[in-house]
């Protein structure tokens, strides 16, 4: 094997593809790169079948932080699980990759890509898919590729669409799109937006589908190269799970009985009926036969349900639950739902009810990041979870799927721009949506739920945001377009198709599609049909809560920010931080100052202003002319040191302390006593000097304390001295 690479360049960025040096046993290996942004993506198909009735791929990102240069926090110091980017990247990878498969493969595929380097230019996931792609190219593996994703930007000033921005083009981006698919179809589309129209997010799709086929040409190119070096790649060979004409005719005798099976509007019926029926059809085979055709009975009983939802829609125009196909579930809103907590909503949508809890905290308890990209945390996070209860089934409750990762990160990306500036609105927020109940487009509900919240706990956003599922079967010819899809319609159509936003347009999209006769005319009947559903659901929920409360609930913490000189950074702080920990211990608010001097104080009741009150004391400088009641915190030979404000003390000199002579301080002062005082100067250094008010007089015996007093006589009694007299005293000798 002999090593490849070839460089190009595309839409103004380097990219290099290579193979033939590292990961040699893997089934395929590539080296990918944007920039000098690298991963290594392998391919490891297994030798043998696995006697699933499901494709076995599993695809993980491995995100070492060695990439960009960063040891991993923690007492470990080394990479552990991983983080929502890391799982976010590998949903990136699979989605695309795992429809592009023959129906009936049955060999475990595992797919690593291991982030390399990270130039903090060129964000490195996109990149990864196309390595997946060649890799299983290369490995003789069969699928529908070659496969490409892209990410969209557009720019904010010129309107101009950017392929795979960099980090610094993103940033002045309205649009964060990334699609993947081959060079004739989209499989995959996962997008944030800033209220883009639907006839611009289209026009982004469009144009990102001759992006993928640009990439999917320089992967071709590659191959060919590859082969002129190395030989021709000769396709594997893997036994598929072939469909049985008895198996299938036998069950499918029974497609009347699933059909009406299948017409109940309420999910949990509806599943017991189905499985009743499965239940009685499989008991019609024989023992042996059941041991035969032990993965070929369930695959088919599943076709035959597939078969008879998706006749029944493009048929009758009706769905299991009897609407039509843009006809939504019924709506129930309910806003202010917990007690205490700083804002909630419940959102219900047919079988579907979620409830979402707002969370307010200081800035600093915003999520900190430790990833390889260019960002050190988010100020807003948004978390789904999804119990088994949700579905009337057991199971593990632990750390988060990636599927919920997944939702949650849709529904973040749905709300986020049109939450205010941290400087209008100077919180971290969190935002939990609980699933209570699941029969499809959750991830939709939590969207609702949560702008539910938000307004409900005060948070000034821009526009309120809905969401909605659609859903499409291409049967027989025929294509229906559906609104709001349930949990059925989904796991057996051909489209999951995500919408969100507000009346402005669009803030999220998630596609997942599985119909290679998807046209750009179905997605602009999709976008258009979504854009009522929307607008219908948001007018429910404006019912309820017509826009965002006036103010935070009493229970959320109360957060005001004041600015201070940046030289006053360091008094507020104090030595070790003990001043601004006896602030907060004092007060009972929260402190965080930020290094331009802006300083965030939260807290509930009074402690806010009592803590504000404190800071401004410490920044504060005396001005000449200004009194003050001190307390004497040190004394010196020259005077007393009495401290105004907190970290700011000035001078009494003994000269003011009393009025007439003083010999010591401490005739008048001690450590301790408060004392009347006005400042009367303040240097250049800012040493501030001081003036006792109402002085009291000097205490008869403070001028000669300290020595004894000689008795007083008559100058006339003293003896002359000559000239030249000494006194009678023996002269000093200096060099004695």
């Amino acid at each position: 094997m002999t090593l490849v690479s070839k460089t190009f360049e595309l839409y103004g960025k380097t990219y290099t593809l290579e193979s033939g040096e590292l990961a040699k046993q893997a089934t395929g290996a590539t080296l990918v790169k944007q920039g000098d942004t690298t991963a290594l993506v392998t391919v490891v198909v297994s030798k043998e079948r696995k006697n699933y009735d499901f494709f076995p791929l599993t695809v993980d990102f491995n995100e070492k932080l060695y990439a960009a240069g960063r040891i991993p926090g923690g007492y470990l110091k080394r990479e552990g699980r991983p983080t929502e980017k890391a799982t976010l990247t590998a949903r990136m990878i699979d989605r695309p990759i795992r429809p592009s498969f023959p129906d009936g493969f049955r060999n475990e595929v595992q797919i690593v890509a291991t982030s390399l380097v990270a130039d903090q230019v060129n964000p490195i996931d996109v990149i990864c898919t196309m390595g997946a792609s060649l890799s299983l190219t290369l490995g003789g593996v069969p699928f529908e590729g070659p496969l490409a994703c892209v990410r969209i930007g557009r720019n904010k000033e010129t309107g101009e669409f950017i392929v795979n921005p960099t980090y610094e083009e993103r940033e002045n981006s309205d649009l964060d799109l990334e699609l993947a698919g081959t060079r004739d179809f989209i499989s995959m589309v996962e997008a944030g937006a800033e209220e883009v129209t639907e006839d611009d997010m289209l026009a982004a799709m469009e144009f990102g589908q001759e992006a993928i086929g640009a990439f999917c040409d320089a992967q071709l190119e590659f191959v060919e190269e590859w082969e002129r070096v190395n030989g021709a790649i000769v396709p594997k060979e893997y036994p598929l799970d072939e469909p049985v004409p008895e198996v299938q005719e036998r069950i499918f005798t029974h497609y009347d009985e699933m059909y009406a099976a299948l017409a109940d509007a309420d999910k949990q019926s509806r599943i017991a009926k189905v499985e009743a029926l499965k239940e009685a059809i499989k008991a019609e085979f024989t023992e042996e036969e059941q041991l035969l055709w032990e993965r070929e009975i369930p695959v088919n009983l599943k076709a035959l349900e597939k078969k008879a939802m998706r006749t029944m829609v493009v048929e009758t125009g009706e769905r299991v639950d009897g609407r039509a196909a843009n006809e939504i579930r019924p709506i129930m809103v309910k806003d202010s739902y917990l007690p205490l907590v700083h804002g909630s909503g419940l959102f219900q949508r047919g079988q579907t009810q979620v409830l979402s809890v707002l969370s307010l905290g200081m800035l600093n308890e915003a999520q900190r990041l430790d990833t390889i990209e260019p960002v050190d945390g988010k100020r807003y996070m948004h978390q789904y979870n999804f119990p088994p209860f949700c579905t009337g089934e057991t199971g593990r409750i632990g750390s988060p799927k990636r599927r919920e990762i997944g939702h949650g990160n849709l529904a973040e990306r749905a709300l986020l721009p049109v939450l205010p500036d941290e400087n209008e609105f100077p919180y971290a927020i969190r935002v939990v949506s609980e699933v209570m109940e699941s029969n499809g487009s959750s991830s939709m509900a939590s969207t609702c739920a949560s702008c539910l919240a938000l307004m409900d706990g005060g948070v000034p956003i821009k526009r309120p945001v809905s969401g909605i599922a659609m859903g499409l079967i291409q049967e027989e010819g025929k294509t229906v377009v559906l609104s709001d899809i349930q949990g059925i319609e989904d796991f057996l159509g051909d489209m999951d198709f995500k919408v969100t936003g507000t009346e402005r347009g669009i803030t999220a999209l998630q596609m997942d599609n599985k119909a290679t006769g998807l046209t750009f005319e179905i997605l602009k009947q999709a976008l258009q049909q979504a854009k009522e559903g929307r607008a219908f659901i948001l007018g429910k929920m404006l019912e309820v809560i017509p826009g965002p409360a006036s103010e935070t609930r009493p229970t959320a913490p109360r957060i005001t920010s004041i600015t201070i000189p940046v030289d006053n950074i360091r008094d507020v702080i104090g030595k070790g931080g003990e001043t601004i920990r006896g602030i907060q211990d004092e007060t009972g608010a929260s402190v965080d100052v930020h290094e331009d001097g802006t300083v965030y104080v939260g807290g509930v009741g009074e402690s806010v202003d009592q803590a504000i009150e404190r800071i401004q004391l410490i920044v504060k400088v005396p001005e000449v002319g200004e009194e003050y009641t001190g307390r004497v915190v040190s004394i010196k030979e020259f005077g007393a040191f009495v401290n105004l404000l907190p970290g700011k003390d000035g001078l009494l000199h003994i000269s003011r302390v009393a009025q007439g002579r003083v010999n010591k301080v401490e005739d008048v002062l001690n450590v301790g006593d408060e004392v009347k005082v006005k400042v009367i100067e303040v240097d250049e250094k800012g040493k501030i000097s001081l003036d006792r008010l109402d002085k009291p007089e000097a205490p008869a015996h403070a001028a000669g304390e300290g020595r004894p007093r000689r008795e007083s006589r008559d100058r006339s009694e003293r003896p002359r001295r000559r000239p030249g007299d000494n006194g009678q005293r023996t002269p000093r000798r200096h060099h004695e």
